[in-house]
């Protein structure tokens, strides 16, 4: 790779104010002077530094969000804030993006990623990832709707869902459950109670295959994947 292309993409500025860097001496690749923008390294196996210090190369980056209500999953927006918007600069510049997406009034997990083959993967209507939930459902839910669920429903559109496991953790005027599925339709999970008379009043996702949400990160924040769940998610098969 260029070495001004890499310095850009980890976010040390245009190309132009890298060529500046650069120019002035800035720049050393295994303790060489690099002044010529063209030059090309390898940041896996060459060491380049910046001002005496060693640059960390990634080609990826895998983050973990708490998306709040109010932020769309997009990478960008004429009007509404973008969970992308919510990143700090040093990782926007790797340009990531949100791995499927959440509704602008659901919370929860959201994966966000510049490694396509892996967002692919996991979105396969192939694959049949599961998806958990956590849900508050204005009306009781019951033994029947378990049942319903795990048949598979049919939508407003006529479209009959695959099986849903639907977990009941407290029944009442107001139910809290729990729902996996392995699709991702517009709207699913409301549609899905809607088909049985019933609506949902909260939404948020709490795991994604073996991915489950950080409970320490507060709505907005996210972290950086450990090497541990990035492994986990690469070697993911449904059983």
């Amino acid at each position: 790779m260029r070495i001004d292309k890499l310095l850009a993409n980890l976010g040390y500025g245009s190309r132009k104010e890298v060529k500046q860097l650069l120019k002035s001496g800035a720049v050393k690749v295994d303790d060489q002077l690099v002044k010529d923008a063209k030059q090309h390294v390898d940041p896996n196996t060459q060491m380049v530094i910046l001002n005496g210090e060693v640059i960390e190369y990634k080609e990826f980056i895998y983050l973990m969000m708490n998306k709040p209500q109010g932020v769309i999953s997009a990478t960008e927006d004429h009007s509404d804030e973008t969970v992308i918007d919510l990143l700090e600069l040093e990782d926007q510049v790797y340009e990531p993006f949100p791995v499927g997406r959440l509704d602008k009034d659901t919370e929860g997990l959201l994966l966000i990623t510049n490694d396509g083959q892996l967002a692919h993967r996991l979105l396969s209507p192939k694959k049949h990832v599961p998806k958990t939930y956590f849900a508050v459902i204005d009306r009781e839910v019951t033994e029947e709707d378990v049942n319903a669920f795990a048949e598979g429903v049919t939508l407003d559109d006529g479209y009959k869902t695959k099986p849903g496991e639907l977990k009941i953790l407290k029944s009442g005027i107001r139910s809290d459950i729990e729902l996996t599925i392995t699709e991702g339709k517009f709207h699913q999970v409301k549609r899905m109670f809607e088909a049985v008379g019933k609506r949902v009043v909260y939404l948020q996702r709490i795991s994604m295959g073996p991915l489950k949400l950080d409970e320490t990160l507060e709505l907005g924040e996210y972290r950086e994947l450990t090497d541990e769940e990035v492994e986990l998610l690469k070697n993911y098969q449904v059983k």
